[in-house]
């Protein structure tokens, strides 16, 4: 149906992706997912290149991150057993090979390939949607509104009815009862460990994994295993040095410009040349590390350069103990560990996201707050309640939770705003999520319940659990 002309109307035409679609020639690519999103296609009359029926049970929710474009959808191949996987769109079938997909681990888990049109190119299942819209692509990209933005509550969960029935002190009760129970998987994780190789070091590998964020973990646990060996004291500059080198990534080439900033890096080649044959083997390969995809401030150099400072203090861990046993109230709680944690001003770091990038025009700190609260509830707390459970304090370990349970809220992600979606409908009670801790409990309960179910919800007991303990 055309839109009534008015002020409005007038206004729309101006806005991102507005100029108008011809019908003999693709659409954009964002238009074909929120197609695929909204699934406004004829879905009864959907084959594959093959000549196989298919029927989409559910399309899969929309990724925000690297990989497939949909996680978790359920289809059905003509007679088959629906199959769970995920979805990825494209224009063209020629897709899967041009963008790589074919040698890409993030896509072993795709079940379907949807395009606009071709036949397969890729060995899986192959819909094509040139001639399966449910209106003209006209009328799609106004539906759309040039985004296709998904609406709140058209991801809602079985579980979304019961828990908006709980009343408000249940159901922060059970989202703390949770994010106790993660505190406590956390705690035995890193007291694992630390049977392996010591307290000490199991701390390292957790704060250097902390500092990797997800892209990068595993690299900057190795580097961790490597620091925790080392019992030489060294300076700070001899610590960057090192723990650059050792990550491959310190350039193959000295700048040929002049000024403080080259001159840091000649130091470091300096410092690193006269040891690295020592190391030579276990330098990592740059192929180990994944830098496309991430904020300036998470470059894994500058993080790096963050550990240097506390490898250089040589008592991280004593002022970490000292900040635990001593009273801090909830309202000085995040800020009295980040003053124990981020360093003094760095001459090159304060200044540089990377070792090529141009000198900042502010000096920026090399930790945030977002990091704090990452390192806070996921390594700190942790450690120190099971170091505190293997001792057996009682006092210290409910000091651990206490701490845990009324830190600030952290930075939102992709998995919280889908869990929100699924369990609140995108709307949940005001102020629930002002701690970490409600957080933590909900990304368990996505981990205990959602991640061995469906997008259907099926066979999960989580929703009679909630509905039994409202009564």
């Amino acid at each position: 149906m055309p839109i009534p002309a008015n002020v409005y109307a007038t206004w729309r035409t101006a806005r991102p992706g507005a100029t108008a679609l011809r019908e003999d020639a693709p659409p954009p690519e964002r238009l074909l997912q929120a197609v695929w999103q909204h699934q406004r296609v004829l879905r009864e009359a959907l084959t594959l290149a093959d000549g196989r029926s298919v029927r989409v049970l559910h399309p899969g929710f929309l990724n925000r991150e690297p990989g497939p474009d949909f996680r978790d959808a359920l289809v059905q191949f003509g007679n088959e057993a629906p199959q769970r996987g995920d979805v990825e769109v494209d224009l063209a079938a020629s897709g899967w090979r041009a963008h790589k997909h074919d040698v890409n681990p993030h896509f072993r888990a795709v079940v379907l390939h949807v395009v606009w049109e071709g036949t397969s190119a890729s060995g899986l299942p192959t819909l094509a949607l040139k001639s399966r819209l449910d209106a003209p692509l006209g009328e799609l990209a106004e539906w759309f509104g040039g985004d296709g933005a998904t609406r709140s509550g058209e991801l809602a969960g079985k579980c979304c009815g019961p828990l908006h029935a709980l009343p408000r002190a249940e159901l922060d009760a059970i989202l703390q009862q949770a994010a106790l129970i993660r505190l406590q998987l956390k705690a035995a994780h890193i007291a694992a460990r630390a049977r392996q190789v010591g307290w000490d070091c199991a701390l390292w590998e957790g704060l250097f994994t902390a500092l990797g964020y997800k892209h990068n973990v595993w690299p900057m646990r190795r580097l961790a295993e490597l620091a925790g060996t080392t019992t030489e004291p060294l300076c700070l500059e001899a610590w960057q040095a090192r723990l650059t080198g050792w990550s491959g990534l310190l350039p193959a080439e000295l700048p040929r410009s002049q000024g403080a900033d080259a001159e840091y890096l000649r130091r470091l080649w300096d410092t690193w040349w006269r040891e690295r044959e020592r190391f030579d083997e276990v330098i990592l390969p740059r192929a180990a590390w994944r830098m496309s995809g991430l904020r300036p401030a998470n470059q894994p150099l500058r993080r790096l350069a963050l550990a240097a400072h506390w490898l250089a203090s040589g008592d991280l861990l004593a002022r970490l103990e000292r900040w635990f046993t001593r009273d801090v109230t909830t309202a000085t709680l995040a800020r009295s560990l980040l003053e124990l944690l981020q360093p003094d001003a760095d001459a090159f770091w304060s200044w540089h996201w990377t070792l090529k990038s141009p000198r900042l025009k502010k000096a920026q700190p090399l930790l945030g707050d977002a990091r704090l609260t990452d390192l806070a509830v996921n390594v700190i707390l942790p450690w120190l309640w099971a170091r505190t459970a293997a001792g057996r304090n009682e006092t210290l370990r409910t000091r651990a939770e206490t701490r845990y349970l009324t830190w600030p809220a952290g930075e939102d992600n992709a998995t919280l705003r889908l869990a929100r979606e699924r369990l609140f409908a995108g709307a949940p009670p005001r102020g629930l999520f002002l701690h970490a801790a409600a957080q933590q409990g909900l990304l368990q309960v996505v981990r205990d319940f959602c991640e061995h179910s469906n997008a259907l919800c099926e066979h999960c007991p989580f929703p009679e659990l909630v509905r039994a303990a409202s009564h």
